[in-house]
């Protein structure tokens, strides 16, 4: 590995991976013993599946406190992948866009919508495997909260936006690890901000979603509104097919 890209290993104030919590899961998982292949897909699905879709109180949350949580977005969630990847010695970084709001709509209930930015951070992790950068967004969302919303909408099985997804194929995402590109969110993608080696320097550069007032009313209000809403898609299903 060159030295360039050992920054890509580097352990930091977000992506903790010394913290107890985060090593006592790679040695109970036993992560370090697969290859890399075999252990990007196990943690791949690990945080995909096991660390439900919600929204935490802040995008800067370091990787333990997002274990300890238990849930997470695409930014806080890529933060936790991005650390257990590290933690068995395989090479991450951070790519940060902005996505138009729109497609949160349905996971953020409409009475909620108003305080969304109308471009919202959002970011994947890049992995590096085989010589190359291969892009992970499809670890956004839970199985058990995609399927309702394919469900629900399974007459739309193309091209879909809503629920905090934007993809070509509702129906058939590409979501699972199979050694290729992942996405669920990237159709409505609207700035792209570039790579970076850790994801303190994109966030000291463009900040996160909210800030004054705003965002004390959604880490202690709006947020727990937003993830009630979540639950229930994931635990009752949709009842309302309408997205706007």
């Amino acid at each position: 590995m060159s030295e360039l890209s050992k920054d890509y290993l580097q352990t930091t104030a977000m992506l903790d991976f010394d913290h107890p919590a985060i090593q006592g899961l790679v040695a109970e998982k036993q992560w370090h013993t697969l290859s890399d292949y075999d252990a990007i897909g196990a943690i791949y699905h690990y945080v995909r599946d096991d660390i439900r879709f919600g929204y935490n109180k802040d995008d800067r949350l370091a990787a333990s406190q997002v274990l300890k949580d238990g849930y997470g977005q695409c930014n806080t969630k890529g933060t936790l992948l991005m650390a257990l990847l590290r933690a068995v010695g395989i090479a991450t970084r951070f790519h940060g866009f902005t996505i138009y709001n729109e497609l949160q709509r349905g996971a953020i209930p409409n009475y909620l919508f108003a305080i969304a930015p109308e471009r919202i951070i959002h970011s994947w992790v890049e992995v590096y495997l085989d010589g190359r950068w291969i892009n992970l967004e499809g670890y956004i969302l839970d199985n058990d909260y995609l399927e309702q919303v394919q469900n629900r909408f399974a007459e739309q099985g193309k091209s879909f936006s809503g629920y905090a997804i934007s993809t070509k194929c509702l129906s058939n995402p590409d979501i699972d690890w199979k050694g290729q590109d992942t996405y669920i969110q990237s159709e409505g993608i609207a700035d792209d901000f570039g790579v970076y080696t850790q994801p303190e320097d994109f966030y000291s550069e463009h900040g996160s979603n909210l800030s004054g007032i705003k965002k004390v009313v959604f880490r202690y209000v709006l947020r727990h509104l937003m993830n009630l809403n979540v639950n229930k898609i994931r635990n009752n299903g949709i009842v309302s097919a309408k997205i706007t």
